[in-house]
């Protein structure tokens, strides 16, 4: 066997630079704006109208954060976002993971007309049926509560679909070995299904997550009073009062504790994620 040469060697070493070199500068791309938004988050009102494109506080201070906990109310805004994203998590891994794997699993009848349901409705437009929604909640009672601003996002079917795809590759030997051994549907579903589902309801508590932390049209005409404000409601209704006085800080101080909560769920789940996603075949 030949060795190559010390040309031949050294070759693909400058394709690999500069892909590594695009990679930074993609990445610098990305993250410039946080950067932005973090460093004008520390900065005062003063030093946004000495220096309104500066990307750097002249002295740095947290009197912003403060402000939007003691003033503002973000406080509150916060735990109402924590409340209706932990419900909408909850109902999308519970109902998506049940109807997935019944989708994917269970033999029954009306089973294709039921994954063409869910198939069709992901591709009709919230707009379509931001009405029909809205006049349910109202005869329910549940307009200005949490629950009903949790409500069009509970088992949503991009959850149930996500579940089905990963559930169709689990082997279906697994299955049958355990209805061989007299196990129930439900006791094969939550001690052989579930275990192995990690990715794919890693990849729905995500998806549901930022569906339910960034939702600002519904939670906007169903939160009619401050007291039942999300985060992103209340960011605005921020930005709307700091207008006179142009307090940009302390907008960006409010975007920073909105963005914190999604980047720290990412981080933590993200080697599930892609593995669910590269499961589930989605794009």
């Amino acid at each position: 066997m030949t060795s190559l040469s010390p040309a031949l060697a050294r070759r693909p070493a400058v394709p690999v630079a500069l892909l590594y070199v695009a990679l930074i500068v993609a990445a610098a791309l990305t993250v410039l704006p946080f950067f932005w938004v973090v460093s004008g988050s520390l900065r005062g009102l003063d030093d946004f109208r000495s220096a309104p494109g500066a990307w750097l506080p002249s002295e740095v201070t947290f009197e912003n954060y403060g402000r939007l906990f003691t003033e503002v109310g973000f406080g509150g805004f916060l735990v109402n976002s924590l409340i209706v994203a932990a419900l909408t998590v909850v109902a999308n891994v519970v109902g998506g993971s049940m109807a997935g794997y019944a989708l994917a699993k269970l033999e029954f009848r009306g089973k294709r007309i039921a994954f063409g349901a869910v198939m069709a409705s992901l591709m009709v437009p919230f707009s379509a049926t931001f009405v029909p929604q809205f006049v349910v909640t109202v005869n329910l009672g549940l307009v200005n509560t949490l629950v009903g601003i949790a409500l069009p996002l509970m088992v949503a079917p991009l959850s149930v679909f996500i579940v089905r795809q990963y559930a169709a590759s689990i082997p279906q030997e697994l299955i049958e070995a355990a209805r061989i051994d007299g196990a129930s549907e439900f006791r094969i579903f939550g001690q052989v299904f579930l275990p192995l589902a990690g990715p794919a309801l890693a990849t729905v508590t995500i998806m549901s997550f930022l569906a339910s932390w960034n939702n600002f049209i519904w939670p906007l005409i169903v939160a009619q009073q401050s007291a039942t404000y999300t985060l992103p409601v209340g960011l605005a209704a921020t930005k709307q009062a700091a207008q006179n006085v142009t307090d940009y800080g302390l907008v960006l101080a409010g975007a920073v504790v909105v963005m914190l909560p999604v980047l720290a769920l990412f981080l933590f789940l993200q080697r599930y994620f892609v593995q669910g996603i590269a499961a589930t075949g989605l794009k």
